[in-house]
């Protein structure tokens, strides 16, 4: 698997601050079930450090709702600070996109 460029880490960052800025987003492993299975959730993030089994459970659960998964290359960590947070984050939920392309740029390419 190759590794991303610093240029597309850089642009999946400013997506998901615009999305944090001007749409919803849900934060952590909880609520991105909940919305999942109400079928809100349109993207789901995950954190390269999130646990196996949790991972594959979302995704699962995104499968069913029809939504889409990215799996973002940094830890919990750098996908907080990505948010805005100073917590870890080890997966997030984007319900309402906003002014941002997130959803139709993911939706395109194959995670």
């Amino acid at each position: 698997m190759p590794k991303k460029s610093k240029k597309q880490v850089e642009s999946m960052n400013s997506r998901i601050q615009l999305v944090m800025r001007s749409g919803k987003a849900l934060l952590g492993y909880k609520q991105s079930v909940k919305s999942l299975r109400n079928n809100t959730g349109k993207l789901v993030i995950i954190s390269a450090n999130c646990p196996p089994l949790r991972k594959s459970e979302i995704e699962y659960y995104a499968m069913l709702a029809k939504a889409g998964v990215h799996h973002y290359t940094g830890n919990g960590t750098d996908l907080g600070t990505a948010c805005g947070k100073y917590f870890n984050v080890s997966c997030m939920t984007v319900t309402d996109p906003g002014d941002s392309d997130i959803i139709s740029r993911e939706s395109g390419e194959t995670a």
